[in-house]
């Protein structure tokens, strides 16, 4: 059952282009999701008059290979291990939710367009990989959701209480949560079940794309290219605190202050 591919056995009721156009038109939601919230909020304006604002303060400015340098420490900090928490669970959390969206993005997309029959036979690692980047989303979404959240922990808010920036992650673990469900109902043979559940799948997974510029999906792209703005903007010395505050900064940040 986890190791064959559920989007095969749609071709019983649904033609294989189907997922395939799908797929295409979330990325483009996604896309103009992202779009419309920098544009809305003026991220890019903002982002683009602070880099200009740091490259004339910059005291030491960077060649091209400091830059890349720059760009690498942001890709293995702040990117592949989260290392920007400072709570380790809430680091877990979020590398659970990560590392399981890109096994579960990529399987669904490998076997969405190179085995879309049943006919095609499906290497049963990508199914596994499905299956286990939908259980990485449903722990580490549920972990954060229920136990990390700020208003949880901090505030005491009961954690069934939602807010707008909830969305991303509820409609992630929802959707991937029924991806399973339908795929477990559609091994056993019920055509309706599976219909309906797929159905509620779908539905769950469109909400999960369409709503970029209300949720908290874009933050993917805007978190490491903040990230690494304020690196160039250490290395480079263009920090637009003044030399004292630079300084107590620098003694109180957390690479100083972990043991």
């Amino acid at each position: 059952m986890f190791t064959s591919n559920p989007f095969a056995e749609l071709t019983v009721f649904l033609s294989p282009a189907f997922m395939q156009i799908y797929i295409v038109l979330m990325i483009l939601a996604v896309a103009a999701g992202t779009i419309y919230d920098m544009l809305h909020k003026k991220s890019f304006q903002f982002f683009m008059q602070r880099r200009q604002n740091s490259e004339a303060r910059a005291r030491r400015p960077l060649g091209t290979g400091q830059k890349f340098g720059v760009a690498l420490k942001t890709l293995g900090k702040e990117v592949l291990t989260s290392g920007e928490f400072c709570n380790t669970k809430r680091q877990l959390s979020h590398l659970l939710l990560f590392y399981g969206f890109l096994l579960y993005l990529i399987s669904t997309i490998v076997m969405v367009y190179a085995y879309p029959t049943a006919q095609a036979t499906t290497p049963g690692v990508w199914p596994v990989l499905w299956n286990v980047g939908a259980l990485m989303i449903i722990i580490g979404g549920g972990w954060f959701f229920f136990f990390l959240r700020v208003n949880v922990v901090q505030e005491q808010d009961s954690p069934f209480r939602l807010i707008p920036a909830d969305l991303f992650v509820v409609s992630l673990v929802l959707s991937v949560l029924f991806g399973i469900i339908w795929e477990i109902v559609q091994a056993q043979g019920g055509l309706l079940a599976t219909q309906i559940l797929f159905g509620i799948y779908i539905g769950l997974t469109t909400l999960l794309f369409v709503s970029v510029p209300w949720s908290k999906f874009a933050h993917m792209f805007y978190k490491p290219a903040a990230a690494y703005q304020k690196r160039v903007e250490d290395v480079s010395g263009s920090d637009s605190l003044p030399t004292a505050a630079r300084g107590k900064k620098q003694v109180a940040s957390p690479g100083n202050t972990r043991t």
